[in-house]
């Protein structure tokens, strides 16, 4: 079976501290209700799986595709036969709880063994006054952040700053974070859910019942040593106008491309997940032959070779591959 680019079905998850930025913002269609939180756009996460959209292969599963397909999916540089990030964007209407994630050796040894989730955020949207909360305070150790957590007063313990949209953060795992009201965010993680709430901000669900705490995990995996976190600064790549890149880490590497016309995708033997930000493009060999739009996601398979994408007018979005 020859790879095409491939679009998949997002899959929504409902949050007490969601809202329906995801239809205004992103043009996703939702339901009734006030309280769509994240749209993943692309998973192989246990059973919550994304499903091809359209062609000869749709119908099936991100975790079939792998499986059945591994080196042209995956690229022949790979560790298995599991995608291994995860993307989704966010619409923070009211506070996350503050948590944290395990790193790749705490996440192993866990019953059952998981990955360790290190992300990142890419601010779309943000009200005026949001925050986010990332990384600690200069010298809060493990005694003074649970004294604090006791007393209630755990934002005494913390980073806090207005984040622009353009903004590009790194959330390494063992980082302390939340994120605040009022902000759209694209996240590329990896593909891992594992989440230590450490603060939920008194707050209660419908039941009248408090979200469970995970606090003494928590603390064993947070990194008292990280450094500050702090807004990624752009750096141009010198062969390729308009791109400029975002971040680049030891789980994946972000660039965010604008330009108007004909732009190349992939064809370097590596997986590229396409993310449009501004405007719409046409994407060579997609079989939808619909226009990639605002709020959309294209995987190029590793062994696709180079995609061309066209676009009428001003374009901005996100190329995401592995390092």
């Amino acid at each position: 079976m020859p790879l095409y680019p491939l679009r998949f079905e997002p899959l929504l998850r409902r949050y007490i501290w969601g809202g329906r930025r995801l239809a205004t913002l992103l043009g996703k269609s939702l339901p009734a209700g006030e309280d769509f939180a994240e749209s993943w756009e692309l998973v192989d996460y246990h059973d919550t799986q994304s499903v091809v959209r359209f062609g000869p292969l749709q119908g099936l599963s991100l975790r079939e595709l792998c499986q059945r397909y591994a080196e042209k999916v995956l690229g022949t540089d790979r560790e298995s036969d599991r995608f291994p990030l995860l993307f989704k964007f966010i619409d923070a209407q009211h506070d996350l709880s503050l948590q944290v994630h395990p790193n790749d050796q705490a996440a192993a040894a866990l019953n059952p063994p998981e990955r360790g989730k290190t992300e990142a955020w890419i601010v779309l949207h943000a009200d005026p006054g949001s925050r986010l909360y990332a990384g600690l305070q200069p010298g809060v150790d493990r005694q003074r952040l649970e004294t604090e957590l006791s007393r209630g007063n755990v934002q005494e313990c913390l980073q806090c700053f207005c984040p622009q949209a353009g903004e590009c953060f790194l959330i390494e795992a063992g980082v302390v974070h939340a994120i605040g009201a009022g902000l759209v965010l694209a996240e590329i993680q990896q593909a891992s859910d594992t989440t230590f709430r450490l603060h939920d901000w008194n707050r209660v669900c419908a039941d009248g019942q408090p979200r469970a705490l995970q606090i003494e995990q928590a603390l064993q995996v947070i990194d008292f040593e990280a450094a500050p976190v702090v807004a990624q600064e752009p750096i141009s790549v010198a062969e390729v106008e308009g791109v400029e890149r975002l971040l680049e880490c030891d789980k994946f590497i972000l660039d965010r491309c604008n330009f108007q016309g004909q732009q190349r995708v992939g064809g370097d033997g590596q997986f590229h997940l396409v993310v449009v930000l501004q405007g719409q493009v046409m994407v060579d060999s997609d079989p939808s032959q619909l226009p990639l739009q605002m709020g959309q996601t294209c995987l190029i398979p590793a062994g696709l070779g180079p995609s061309q994408l066209a676009a009428d007018g001003p374009v901005t979005l996100l190329d995401i591959y592995l390092p």
